[in-house]
């Protein structure tokens, strides 16, 4: 018998836990547990691996039609430095990099998760 063992977003924020304490103590680069956990989140909802995305530079406006918020919210949240991405001067021009915002998107949540644990 050949059955698929799934992973469950509960051992997916167990992980997470572990890997934020090696996060805190420097055993581990935080973007990379940010990878980490957003593979495995993507792994548990989806049974597949996270799609490789082409990094672009992006605006505010498409960052927070990523993040499903208004334009001025985002501006707010970004000022109190509310997000864990960096913008980035090109020119006059802010951007972002949208790999940055999609891998907020997935750890966030997971993150937010592993603490109700």
């Amino acid at each position: 018998m050949n059955t698929q063992t799934k992973i469950r977003i509960q051992s997916v924020k167990l992980i997470a836990r572990f890997l934020r304490i090696m996060a805190d103590t420097d055993l581990l680069p935080v973007p990379e547990m940010n990878e980490i956990i957003a593979q495995l989140k993507h792994l548990a909802e989806h049974r597949e691996a996270l799609p490789a995305i082409v990094p672009r530079l992006i605006d505010q406006a498409e960052a927070a039609a990523m993040l499903s918020i208004g334009i001025s919210n985002f501006k707010t949240l970004e000022k109190s430095n509310a997000f864990p991405f960096k913008r980035r001067k090109i020119g006059g021009a802010v951007r972002y990099l949208n790999i940055d915002i999609f891998q907020y998107i997935l750890v966030e949540d997971t993150t937010k998760d592993s603490e109700e644990i």
